[in-house]
């Protein structure tokens, strides 16, 4: 039969999403048929789906075909977007340090980076230079052409331009791997695509920072200069990234950290956390709200110890799977590990004794300080740490308590986040490539998960590949006062370990059977969870957690006595106040009262001393006015344990 391609003229019919079919010349490109379909369509359009597959509007249309527009409100028109921006910056670069050789630039969550390294390192006063030249790139609106090449000629182009970070990668791809680049104007770089049609499609663009970088993420590789930056199709767009780029830097939890006295890190620990006395009255009413919870639900806590010989590590797979975030020691000359995870030692806990049906469930928790291998590059404040204590827990069960309990863990994780303010969504995570146990047995554990979630009626996103390395989970993503989303609790179900541990119960038959198990948390890590507290609050945190909950504030030193009185009659209440009896004025203290973020601020003159009451401001609510002290001790209280 005649191939359709010797056929010129041919007409073909494409089938777009949302616009109907249409009828086109063979070899018409996909922007050519939306000029024809819609002129704003056109305007709007970014790239296509085109049989599935993501390509650049200059694509030919050489069949049938069914078709989807991407616009920049698709996650990957978006992407596509911010890629092309990528190219442009990258291309202004090269404009004005003709040496800089070229590393990588993808798209990342709402912007964009490019690696670089410079004959001679830039500074953050080079940014406006190199964004007046994008600037230029875009109004010159120079066309982005594909061009498939072979390995040996992408390897000549490249090696001629002297970019040998491009050369190591194109030497890294696996044979008869199709090679292709994209070319703009004088400039050329290696890449997949796709890429918008032209570079000025771009619109409003916004270089952010610098940073360091090691190639490939390294550190023994060399060190290059990483530039981010944003694009938006709109300068309204922009504006509102950038007011919420400002509101994160003001509420940076390290900005915070510092300005109420919470934490800190020092170069004798890098990555391991201090807590000073204010940060740990919060992780304490953490703590202490997590204890009566769990005793409400019929947790039993534990405390299993952080240095363990390795050949515990080695039974629950973590020598194998995890040593490399491990930290190790010597003992009697035999090899210890520092505990990652807190499970291998419950499982040591439950093998103390014989255990029968009537046992189960056993819930075992663990407030559990573990200790993590992380590269110094990728520490983030609390965020990001060596040493981290994880509210940890352990449920044995029958097999057919694996719904109920997966539920009831599910209520409390509701309960928790409720208290502090979080919605939040729900993934599926699977088996990752590095697991351990058959596929039955994941099969089995995964089916059940979903089967919770199915029948709940709780919604979820399948997470592939990002299961634990004994069992897939639950996780619970929360989102902040910004918008940002954290992953921090965590259901897991796992057939593993209680086969590695030859954990076993009695059953009603008398015999020996093996239970099924549950690792979970709630906060997840109690330092991530924290620092994620002071950035959701902006550091106000709500009473019952604030450091300082109330400040005695006497107007002159004649209210100094009634002050204390005052003062000693609420930290008998068990209120955390403090007294400013400074000789400054009170417009002062109570500013200072605010840039600290406490609640509650008792102003007293004469008349409160003579009526026995204070004058109280909120730190938000402003004045609300006198009440008696009585009045004050009885609102204050029930505030802090309503948890309001």
């Amino acid at each position: 039969m005649e191939e359709s391609s010797d056929r010129p003229g041919e007409k073909i019919v494409i089938r777009i999403k949302d616009w109907g079919s249409k009828e086109v010349t063979r070899g018409t490109t996909i922007l050519e048929m939306l000029g024809d379909l819609h002129q704003k369509l056109k305007k709007e359009a970014l790239a296509a789906r085109l049989n599935g597959k993501i390509v650049d509007l200059n694509t030919p249309l050489l069949e049938n075909a069914s078709l989807e527009i991407l616009t920049f409100d698709d996650p990957e028109g978006a992407e596509i977007y911010r890629h092309t921006a990528s190219h442009v910056m990258a291309q202004a670069v090269k404009r004005l340090y003709g040496n800089v050789r070229l590393g990588i630039g993808p798209p990342i969550s709402n912007g964009f980076y490019y690696d670089f390294d410079f004959t001679t390192p830039i500074s953050p006063d080079d940014l406006e230079k190199i964004e007046e030249q994008v600037k230029q790139i875009i109004k010159e609106d120079i066309p982005l052409q594909r061009i498939e090449v072979s390995r040996e000629e992408a390897l000549k182009i490249f090696r001629e331009k002297g970019e040998n970070f491009k050369v190591e990668l194109i030497s890294d791809l696996p044979e008869g791997e199709t090679i292709s680049c994209y070319r703009q104007g004088d400039f050329i770089d290696l890449c997949v695509g796709p890429h918008l049609p032209s570079t000025g499609r771009l619109n409003f663009f916004k270089l952010l920072n610098l940073a360091g970088a090691y190639w490939r993420g390294n550190e023994n590789k060399p060190m290059l200069q990483r530039i981010y930056g944003t694009a938006f199709p709109k300068q309204k767009m922009l504006e509102e990234y950038l007011h919420f780029l400002e509101e994160a830097r003001k509420r940076d939890h390290r900005k915070l950290g510092k300005e109420l006295d919470l934490f800190s890190f020092h170069e004798e620990g890098p990555g391991f956390p201090f807590y000073h006395p204010r940060g740990i009255i919060v992780r304490r009413e953490l703590e202490k709200f997590w204890r009566d919870e769990h005793q409400k639900a019929g947790y039993l806590e534990v405390e299993t110890p952080l240095i363990l010989n390795r050949r515990l590590w080695e039974q629950s797979g973590h020598w194998e799977h995890y040593k490399e975030n491990m930290y190790f020691t010597k003992i009697d000359g035999q090899d210890y590990a520092i505990k990652p995870m807190n499970c291998p030692g419950s499982m040591l806990i439950y093998k103390t004794g014989m255990r029968s049906y009537r046992d189960f469930p056993l819930r075992m928790a663990e407030m559990g300080l573990v200790h993590r291998h992380e590269k110094s590059g990728t520490l983030h404040g609390l965020m990001r740490v060596r040493s981290f204590t994880q509210d940890d827990a352990h449920i044995f069960m029958l097999p057919e308590q694996i719904e109920s309990e997966v539920g009831g863990v599910m209520e409390l994780v509701d309960h928790f986040y409720k208290v502090f303010g979080f919605s939040y969504h729900v993934e599926l995570s699977t088996r990752p490539e590095k697991a351990m146990g058959s596929d039955e047995m994941w099969e089995k554990a995964t089916s059940a998960l979903q089967s919770v979630l199915d029948k709940r009626g709780i919604p979820y996103k399948i997470n592939e590949g990002d299961g634990a390395f004994y069992g897939p989970k639950i996780d619970f993503h929360l989102q902040d006062s910004l918008g940002r989303t954290w992953q921090c609790g965590t259901i897991q179900l796992d057939f593993q370990m209680p086969e590695k541990f030859d954990l076993s119960y009695i059953g009603p038959d008398g015999q020996k059977h093996r239970p099924a198990m549950i690792h979970r948390v709630v906060y997840g890590a109690m330092e991530r969870f924290f620092a994620l507290l002071i950035e959701h609050y902006g550091g106000a945190f709500p009473l019952w957690l604030a450091p300082v909950q109330a400040i005695v504030i006497p107007i002159t030193d004649r209210q100094r006595g009634y002050a204390l009185e005052v003062n000693d009659l609420l930290r008998h209440e068990k209120v955390r106040v403090e007294m400013d009896d400074r000789s400054e004025k009170v417009g002062y203290k109570i500013r200072e009262a605010q840039v600290q973020k406490v609640p509650y601020m008792l102003v007293i003159g004469d008349k409160e001393v003579e009526a026995h009451s204070v004058a109280v401001r909120h730190r938000e609510r402003g004045d609300l006015g006198i009440l008696s002290l009585n009045a004050f001790v009885e609102k204050i209280k029930e505030e802090i344990n309503e948890k309001k």
